[in-house]
């Protein structure tokens, strides 16, 4: 049997495709995917309740790193070669003026707060405590007439500056707090995972100003890149809880979700 006809049996009659594994971070044990399933059903029953204003309320946010430079695109570095001519090379390791910590809020209307930490400083509870209190409630108040009466409702990760004791107290004082699946990157979607995607393809090359050009990129961007990745928030949860607390894969943000399709 000839490499064409095995390909055409295995690829085309019996529907194989090879395919790469997925990172993941970490192995979910049955107590983690019960746990997951528990808090995706928790947000689906706010949602059903209301769905449009309940996300409406919700303000997201995490920490990236922004580097000053950012390796060009594969795409980017192609060129046209003879097939005589010596191939070019492309460094792994390159030199970087360095990187800058953002800490991003975000609502369904755009950016509310960034906030670019001195270098040398990490995240910490006290300092993510005084972020939400002296930085955030203000930027709510001033960008966002009306949400405060409202009632805020804040969503980010489980990492320890976001739930320590200092943090916890904070927040009850300031809003509430949405229950959040435990690694759960994909589930629990922060537009700044997919904002950091795109301004990072915008940032290739070096550059001295990154934060003002990080800046810029951000208020630059329409209201439906932000609001899109909030209202994939519910079929994001549905789609953990039909895996049974399961990882899940990427899922299209092109087409708005309708919450009567569950």
């Amino acid at each position: 049997m000839s490499h064409g006809s095995a390909h055409h049996i295995v690829h085309d009659v019996l529907q194989f495709h090879k395919v790469s594994a997925r990172w993941v971070l970490c192995q979910l044990t049955a107590e983690l995917k019960e746990q997951r399933v528990d808090a995706c059903q928790e947000l689906l029953k706010c949602f059903e309740a209301e769905f449009d204003g309940y996300l409406g309320r919700i303000v997201t946010g995490d920490e990236t790193w922004v580097h000053y430079h950012q390796s060009e695109p594969k795409k980017v570095s192609k060129e046209w070669r003879h097939t005589s001519s010596p191939k070019p090379k492309k460094f792994r390791t390159q030199p970087s003026v360095g990187k800058v910590m953002l800490t991003l809020f975000l609502d369904k209307r755009g950016v509310i707060l960034e906030h670019y930490m001195p270098r040398g400083n990490t995240v910490t509870s006290a300092m993510y405590a005084d972020l939400l209190k002296n930085h955030l409630h203000p930027a709510i108040k001033s960008k966002r007439h009306g949400l405060l009466s409202t009632g805020v409702l804040l969503q980010h990760d489980n990492a320890r500056p976001h739930t320590a004791c200092s943090t916890v107290a904070t927040i009850q004082d300031l809003s509430e707090c949405l229950p959040h699946p435990l690694y759960s990157p994909q589930v629990i979607f922060t537009s700044l995972d997919h904002s950091k995607r795109r301004w990072e393809a915008s940032l290739s090359g070096p550059t001295k100003r990154c934060s003002r050009q990080c800046t810029k990129w951000l208020h630059s961007q329409p209201k439906y890149f932000f609001s899109r990745g909030i209202y994939a928030l519910p079929k994001r949860c549905n789609t953990c809880v039909e895996r049974n607390g399961d990882y899940v894969e990427k899922l299209c943000y092109h087409v708005p979700y309708v919450f009567n399709k569950l």
